[in-house]
């Protein structure tokens, strides 16, 4: 062979090697991202002919089932409409998918079914996926949604010991069996953020106490108009305190106290605390990582947090949930469950074990720890602080009988002239965690969001 024709031929040889690699690359390589890619609707138009799992309440309720179409394809169903549409989601074949049914979209398929189950599907006319329980409530999800109508807002209830979702409601809603007519899917309860008002003075309370530095009956100054990081705060109602105690700071949600106490613990101290609790990322639960977003000082226009250690950052004012301090309500339910939990932060999952067709149950997430967010000892002081806001303070409202709640109340302003803030209450019981926020009115954490925390948490049993 001459030399020319020779190099002639190892060029296509090189240019056939490049090709099999790109085809390659995408037909076993890339083969799997593109499967999981949301926006592969060839994909889903594949997936039609099989018959999706069953997504079912803690009950067993059903909240999405499939239906049988014309040409051996099937549709989604939601007997519950938007009741439960911001977690279960939607699967749809024009716009994609969402909630549980995108995060567990291999099991709804059969994708993750043992061979055995893999087999028995082949071989019958329709494979059929696995079927999820979820944690939801029916009875505290509905109430939840009821109390929500004529209000923006959201509400998380969590299990103290096993961070289980059993309510997350938010309006507005949207129908899932027509996603593509809804104005919005965003879920206020994972994705929303808003600033926190002094429900954030539990997240200081822990450092603080925590920190060796203070406890619930250390002597603080409550006079109003102290001067933080340089401009004067102003307590509620420019009320001056005086000599109290650290407990009674919190139970009568003191600003001056909270914003000086954060000052002194410092920014590294506050940030260590955030991070513990799980601020500055998204929360670790089982739903698609785009519909939640993380929590804290957060730059807006360049959608990013910002460290503690930033000069743009107050220090004060992040103490008591100002500033540029945003927060999700999943996670201030987060922050309730961990202080309620002993110190224990859990993380939060919305379902409870996946069963094949045959009715095997094929895995049972066990709950899991995310972290020691502070000593049991802290836990117990911080818990005993709240309770008294409950009892005696600004959340009475959420008291029950024969129950105790620990609870802080938030009230953020959003228009001072207008009077409009965004409205908390986070809180628990021995058993259950609740957040709720309203969004933008007149009135006050305690008169508006605690009641709303008292029926659902009495939905749950409490």
């Amino acid at each position: 062979m001459n030399v020319p024709i020779f190099r002639l031929y190892v060029v296509f040889l090189v240019l056939f090697a490049v090709l099999i690699g790109f085809t390659s690359r995408w037909s076993v390589f890339g083969a799997q991202r593109l499967r999981e890619n949301p926006d592969n609707a060839r994909v889903r138009i594949e997936e039609q002919r099989i018959k999706r799992g069953v997504i079912r309440a803690a009950n067993r309720e059903v909240l999405a089932g499939s239906t049988r179409l014309s040409g051996g394809r099937y549709g989604r169903r939601y007997p519950t409409g938007s009741l439960f549409a911001l977690p279960v989601g939607f699967d749809n074949v024009r716009i994609g998918r969402a909630g549980l049914e995108r995060y567990y979209n291999d099991a709804l398929v059969g994708r993750k079914q043992e061979l055995s189950s893999l087999i028995d599907s082949l071989t019958k006319d329709t494979q059929v996926g696995d079927d999820l329980q979820t944690t939801l409530v029916p009875r505290a999800q509905e109430l939840a949604y009821d109390l929500l109508q004529g209000h923006q807002g959201a509400v998380v209830a969590l299990g103290v010991k096993d961070g289980s979702v059993k309510v997350l409601a938010g309006t507005p809603s949207f129908d899932p069996d027509k996603p593509e007519d809804a104005k919005s899917v965003f879920n206020r309860a994972t994705q929303g953020l808003y600033p926190p008002g002094s429900t954030m003075k539990t997240v200081t309370a822990t450092a603080a106490i925590d920190s060796g530095r203070y406890q619930p009956d250390s002597r603080v100054d409550g006079k109003n108009g102290k001067v933080i990081s340089g401009t004067p705060l102003n307590n509620f109602g420019q009320r001056d305190y005086g000599d109290i105690t650290l407990t009674e700071a919190l139970t009568n949600s003191v600003n001056t106290v909270w914003a000086e106490v954060g000052v002194k613990l410092g920014r590294n101290r506050m940030q260590e605390y955030m991070d513990r609790f799980g601020f500055g990322e998204d929360p670790p639960m089982d739903y698609p990582d785009d519909q939640m977003t993380a929590s804290g000082p957060r730059d807006v226009k360049a959608n990013k947090i910002l460290p503690m250690s930033s000069d743009r950052v107050d220090v004060g004012r992040t103490a008591i949930g100002q500033g540029l301090l945003l927060v999700t309500p999943l996670q201030m339910a987060t922050v309730a469950q961990t202080i309620g939990n002993g110190g224990v932060r859990m993380q939060p999952r919305l379902v409870e074990k996946i069963v094949d067709p045959d009715g095997r149950t094929t895995d049972e997430p066990l709950p899991e720890e995310a972290e020691r967010v502070m000593s049991e000892d802290t836990a117990a002081k911080v818990g005993t602080m709240m309770k008294s806001v409950v009892r005696e303070g600004s959340g009475t409202a959420a008291a029950l009988s024969g129950v105790e709640v620990a609870g802080k109340t938030g009230t953020a302003e959003i228009n001072i002239a207008q009077g409009i803030n965004d409205l908390w209450f986070i809180g628990f019981t021995k058993d259950v965690a609740v957040a709720v926020i309203i969004e933008r009115e007149q009135g006050q954490g305690g008169t508006v969001a605690a009641p709303i925390a008292k029926q659902v948490l009495q939905a749950l049993g409490q």
